[in-house]
């Protein structure tokens, strides 16, 4: 096996094991940091290794295997001050139970699911979970991760070691929550996991439209925390998902631009990824106790994918689970959607009043959303004038160069249209 070929074994193995990988070294160090340092340094003797004796039968025991080795290295470097530590060193001597824990079938997805509840822990910032759950359960390097957010290396490097620390400082246990703390805890991870995929889905940076490789990572955590812990608001934002991404082959069009809802060849949707996300909200509605935030967007989507065309979308209903979905989480975002769906539903003059409200208490200033919806629902109306006007202040706000190229050109032909056409809305990511 040459180098080249081993790095991409190794990375292939890391993507998909990382979660089992690191959390099965913190359940055996009970250092959640260390447990993280030592896996990575057992890629590193991987890399040199399977270049040398190629792939191993089970890459991820040899990785498991060399990182507790290193563990115990550390675990006699610190026993003479630490007597845990001095016993643990013993078991690669004496045959103790814990070499084999490690192993333990029974164990590993309760060491995922504490590795997520850790990496998503209410003590760390919003920024620092994102870093820290893409890192360590993602499997992402520092190089992607600050790619995907278009921040320094540093930056994220320093997000993490302060992640780290303040675990460390908090003296987190690596344990699945108890009971009483798990719809907390659950709904941080939850978050984390949706603010990865709302990045992916719809870029706020950078020259991409959409970033598939951070929402299929998004995806991804869903399905395994869904697996973990099968409750109906992780049902519901796997739902959520799944119909949202199913739509992402038809967003954008050969070059690479935005195609809006209503000019999208429905052909195109992932079919299979709608059949995913239809299973997943029917496992959230048959739970009971109605639908949670997530399971309520994730209907939003659904009334999206059983239209054949725009015409036949049932925008009442869509109003109605906004409408459902502002009482429980209250939100200008949310008021947004209500807005665009009110506007498809009843006219564009009562979805621009709506929004006018939402621009006036001023919540979304820094928002290019509020102006490019404002500019076509001017635009709908036949008032060219303030819709230019509107645009132009969405092509300032908006960070991302390829909306912006489409807002621009919406702005070039915003003469040559006249009165109402129910085409070009912007929907907010909700």
């Amino acid at each position: 096996m040459t180098s080249t070929e081993a790095r991409r074994a190794v990375e292939a193995v890391w993507r998909m094991e990382s979660a089992r990988i690191v959390g099965a070294l913190a359940r055996y160090t009970g250092d959640f940091s260390l447990a993280e340092d030592l896996a990575q340094e057992a890629l590193a003797e991987a890399l040199v290794s399977w270049s040398v004796n190629g792939l191993p039968a089970e890459p991820t025991g040899w990785l498991l295997t060399v990182g507790r080795r290193r563990a115990i290295d550390a675990f006699r470097r610190r026993s003479a001050r630490d007597e845990r530590y001095a016993l643990l060193a013993t078991d690669l001597d004496e045959g103790l139970p814990g070499a084999d824990a490690l192993f333990d079938p029974e164990r590993i997805d309760d060491d995922v699911l504490a590795l997520m509840f850790i990496s998503c822990h209410p003590v760390l910032s919003k920024e620092s979970r994102i870093a820290l759950t893409l890192r360590v359960v993602g499997g992402l390097s520092t190089d992607e991760i600050a790619k995907a957010f278009l921040v320094p290396v540093p930056t994220i490097q320093a997000r993490i070691t302060r992640a780290k620390k303040t675990l460390a400082a908090a003296e987190v246990p690596f344990v699945v929550p108890e009971p009483q703390e798990l719809a907390e805890r659950l709904g941080s991870v939850l978050q984390v996991v949706y603010l990865i995929f709302t990045e992916g889905s719809f870029a706020s940076n950078g020259d991409a439209w959409i970033r598939t490789d951070l929402a299929s990572e998004a995806r991804r955590l869903a399905r395994v925390l869904v697996r973990l812990e099968p409750e109906p608001e992780v049902f519901g934002l796997l739902a959520l998902l799944e119909l949202t991404a199913a739509r992402f082959p038809a967003r954008v069009d050969a070059l690479g631009r935005p195609v809006l809802l209503e000019d999208q060849d429905r052909r195109l949707w992932d079919q299979s990824a709608i059949r995913r996300g239809r299973a997943a909200l029917a496992r959230a509605v048959g739970a009971g106790g109605g639908l949670g935030a997530y399971g309520l967007q994730a209907s939003i989507a659904e009334c999206h994918a059983s239209a054949r065309f725009v015409a036949e979308t049932d925008w009442q209903r869509i109003v109605s689970l906004y409408d459902a979905l502002a009482q429980l989480t209250p939100s200008p975002i949310v008021e947004l959607g209500r807005a665009v769906a009110i506007a498809m539903a009843s006219g564009p003059a009562d979805g621009l009043a709506l929004v006018d409200a939402i621009a006036a208490r001023g919540e979304l200033a820094g928002s290019h959303v509020v102006p490019a919806i404002r500019g076509e629902l001017l635009t709908r109306l036949g008032r060219q004038g303030e819709a230019r006007s509107a645009l132009q202040q969405a092509i300032d706000l908006c960070g991302n160069s390829v909306e912006r190229a489409a807002l621009e050109r919406k702005l070039d032909g915003v003469s040559e249209r006249r009165g109402a056409d129910a085409r070009g809305i912007v929907t907010p990511p909700v």
